[in-house]
């Protein structure tokens, strides 16, 4: 079973507590920071946020192993659970590496990490 809402804000919340800290110290250790250091600095923890919001709800939506497995998009033979596998997104919020459920196809020889990214 898949993390309630309640857990997953917990843990969002954490991120969310972690990147005001990290601006918070950096604003107190850093005499008089000018506008561009100030955004860099804010820009620079919203891309980290960014992506650990992402990476929590992605792998959340999609740790469960689906059954029976999905269909071959060429072939249509149901395809084989392989397990989990890293596999390395790059999103419009930035890079997540996350853990997915993989399958194979042996006779078109393709993989794919539902709900629908083929590799």
């Amino acid at each position: 079973m898949g993390k309630s809402r309640g857990e997953l804000k917990a843990k969002l919340m954490a991120e969310a507590e972690r990147a005001i800290d990290d601006l918070l110290d950096w604003h107190l250790s850093t005499a008089k920071p000018n506008l561009a250091q100030v955004e860099e600095k804010v820009l620079a923890l919203r891309q980290r946020l960014s992506e650990q919001m992402s990476q929590t709800v992605i792998e959340a939506q999609a740790a469960v192993r689906p059954v029976p497995g999905p269909r071959c998009e060429q072939c249509g033979a149901e395809m084989r659970y392989k397990g989990l596998k890293e596999l390395q997104v790059s999103s419009w919020v930035g890079d997540l590496q996350l853990d997915r459920g993989y399958y194979y196809c042996e006779q078109c020889r393709i993989g794919l990490f539902p709900p629908g990214s083929t590799t």
